[in-house]
């Protein structure tokens, strides 16, 4: 079986650091798997491969959608802090098969693997209330002894935190949805929109914090697709038509994958965000509680809906909503997609964020937009599953 290669390398096999200690994984740092070639990947599952499938060596992550094994990655790069490298031997630099190279880290992170399935299922009945970060929370080694400056430091609230306490006395969700919609515009204007075409820049680990060329394509009351022009075929894609997802990667050993799970939920909200009165819609039962974004006070609508993570969605003392965080699940636990709100200009009578930065556990991305125009038509065949560009 070969190892998939890409022909450019102009992907950063080793990883880097992000400020804030976030880790970019922007070659995939892979616990000890190499890649499938792609023509392989293609014969066996043209939309949504299995990890085993598409990476080489994988033993204990089996059975699990390619873009949940590439949260997982950053599962374990967020509770272990540490990059490609930390785990990998140093020539994946160089010769992506060398992922597949095993390691001591890479043999006891499968161990740690077994072992916290294990406990979850004797103890929690199979529930993932055991993860990577439980022990780790950000240090390669676990902590055995007390650490007595945490004991008696100041009490810092995770202004992100999944497990949620709603503040009694805090208005009703209610009121803070129709105070959001009044500060962008009022009913009758956001009601008026229903779609939107934007331009602008997208930078991320994926373009190597580049710049590039941007289109966003939007309908109510879900469909989304980003189209960022990374240089000839290769685009970046990420499309969503109400129901399914894909995402579009070219040069990744998988380059066209289907979303799934909490990726797949995270990108109806994120397009509701274009038509801000179906957010309210989009959940069975709301909790609200208060949080702190900068220096600023903020107030927390937490989203439930039975059978999802919840979503957690931040307003500033103006109304708007300035920050959403929302869950995926991987196959070590839950990790967090953190979207923040800035810059909101008009768009025919409605306030809309003009500049957007999405912090995941793999990496950043900003997208800063420089046109936006509502009720604009649009294809259907725009939100549909992208077709990969022909073979050389």
């Amino acid at each position: 079986m070969t190892a998939y290669r890409t022909t450019r390398d102009r992907r950063d096999a080793s990883g880097r650091r992000l400020a804030g200690g976030a880790i970019a994984l922007a070659a995939m740092c892979l616990l000890g798997v190499g890649f499938v070639a792609i023509d392989e990947v293609t014969a066996q599952a043209p939309v949504q491969p299995m990890a085993e499938e598409v990476y080489l060596d994988v033993q204990v992550l089996k059975g699990i959608p390619v873009d949940t094994f590439n949260d997982t990655m950053g599962m374990f790069a967020s509770a272990l802090l540490l990059d490609c490298v930390g785990c990998h031997v140093q020539e994946i630099n160089f010769d992506t098969a060398a992922f597949a190279t095993p390691t001591p880290r890479i043999q006891r992170a499968r161990q740690m693997v077994i072992m916290m399935n294990a406990m979850n299922q004797t103890y929690f009945g199979g529930e993932q209330r055991i993860t990577c970060f439980t022990c780790h929370n950000g240090d390669y080694q676990p902590a055995a002894a007390p650490s007595l400056r945490v004991q008696y430091a100041d009490l810092v609230d995770d202004p992100s935190p999944l497990r949620f306490f709603f503040a009694i006395g805090a208005p009703p969700a209610e009121e803070i949805f129709a105070r959001y919609i009044e500060a962008i515009g009022g009913a009758e204007a956001v009601g008026r929109i229903t779609s939107v075409v934007a331009t602008g820049t997208y930078a991320g680990f994926d373009t190597l914090d580049r710049e590039v060329p941007l289109e966003i394509y939007a309908q109510s009351p879900n469909r989304r697709t980003l189209v960022a022009h990374w240089g000839g075929d290769d685009d970046l894609i990420w499309a969503f038509d109400g129901t399914n997802g894909w995402r579009v990667q070219p040069t990744a050993p998988a380059p066209l994958i289907e979303l799934t799970g909490g990726n797949l939920v995270g990108a109806s909200i994120d397009a509701m965000v274009s038509f801000p009165a179906q957010l309210s819609q989009a959940f069975d039962e709301f909790q609200v509680g208060y949080s702190e974004v900068d220096g600023q006070e903020v107030e927390v609508v937490r989203g439930i809906k039975a059978g999802q993570r919840p979503v957690n969605l931040y307003f500033d003392e103006s109304g708007t909503l300035i920050r959403l965080v929302r869950w995926t699940e991987t196959g070590a636990g839950p990790v967090p997609v953190q979207t923040d709100y800035s810059d909101y200009r008009d768009v025919e009578g409605v306030q809309m964020p003009f500049h957007q930065v999405i912090t995941w556990t793999n990496g950043r991305s900003v997208i800063d937009l420089t046109e936006m125009r509502a009720n604009v038509a649009i294809d259907d065949a725009s939100f549909g599953r992208p077709e990969l560009p022909a073979a050389p």
